[in-house]
């Protein structure tokens, strides 16, 4: 079943309101959102799946000198919505204006007449309005005066506390995209728009597809086994490099670098997600650039041998 994206709160068409709506930013859907939004299809099974979240992050908002820290960005955050049987994304654009609403019209003109809502439900911490000053015991009487049904539930554990965001970024700025994939419920990916780079890859034997971290956080540098989704829907090994070249040393930003090992062909301003699954080894200078190449080929023969296992169960 499709996913429908509203890009607001007003003007929501008939077919979308009556819905039972998650809120929350939603960065990096993992298991801990995971775990709410089956908790709310369970209280509620008749109604239909929804979710009310921000675009931007209110961090990019109220802290835009912070270095690029998202899981997801709006369109991978959709896809994994729609994995997990959302029907409805109510994406509300996060800015000045919005970020001084008061909770009170946050619950009765957003949730209550905008979106007409029915059900809600949201972690035990959940604050919004203006300077956060609606929590759940206040949505709690909010909602029971207007008719709103509300499940609040409790955060998702194990042994090293609550599934969380935060937790799921610290993984992957240590290199653990493995143990971020656990925690996420699948492999975490990097999607963008191929761009031109310098073309360099392809003289050292090896052309790449160059595509901007943008927004996304930046792990950890260095080569990683990936694989990569094509806009065709087709999913192909590769390897990928991310950081900012030390032995080119071409002073740019950090960039995500992939090798496609089984591919021949154009791939500029396509659409690629690319899911990153092990840390190979870590950025480093080499002495020079044939060094540096036969470095390269050593790294595409242990993406291949680990996508290899990966496939047949054993890593």
């Amino acid at each position: 079943m499709k996913t429908h994206l509203h890009t607001g709160w007003r003007h929501i068409p008939a077919e979308a309101r009556g819905m039972a709506a998650a809120l929350g930013n939603f960065d990096g859907v993992h298991l801990g959102h995971a775990h709410l939004l089956h908790t709310l299809h369970a209280a509620r099974p008749d109604l239909g799946l929804a979710v009310v979240t921000f675009e931007p992050h209110p961090r990019e908002l109220f802290r835009p000198q912070d270095p690029p820290f998202r899981l997801t960005l709006p369109d991978e955050r959709l896809s994994a919505l729609s994995a997990l049987g959302v029907r409805h994304v109510f994406q509300i654009p996060f800015d000045a204006a919005f970020s001084a609403m008061s909770a009170e019209r946050f619950v009765t003109d957003v949730l209550h007449e905008g979106l007409g809502l029915r059900h809600l439900a949201c972690g035990a911490d959940f604050a919004f309005g203006h300077r956060r000053g609606g929590n759940v015991t206040f949505l709690s009487e909010r909602a029971e005066e207007l008719g709103l049904g509300l499940t609040v539930v409790p955060a998702l554990a194990d042994a090293g506390g609550p599934y969380s965001s935060t937790r799921i970024r610290r993984l992957l700025q240590d290199g653990y995209p493995e143990r971020a994939a656990e925690e996420l419920g699948r492999p975490w990916s990097i999607r963008g728009v191929v761009q031109h780079g310098d073309k360099r890859g392809r003289l050292l034997g090896f052309p790449t597809a160059n595509i901007p971290l943008g927004r996304h956080l930046e792990p950890a540098r260095g080569v990683y086994a990936v694989t990569v989704r094509l806009t065709d829907g087709r999913s192909l090994p590769g390897v990928a490099n991310i950081g900012r070249r030390p032995t080119i040393d071409d002073g740019q930003e950090s960039r995500l670098e992939v090798h496609l090992l089984d591919f021949e062909g154009g791939l500029y301003d396509q659409t690629l997600s690319v899911a990153l699954h092990d840390l190979l080894r870590e950025e480093r200078r080499f002495t020079g650039l044939d060094a540096l190449k036969t470095q390269i080929a050593l790294d595409a023969t242990a993406a291949r041998a680990y996508l290899a296992e990966m496939l047949r169960g054993r890593v």
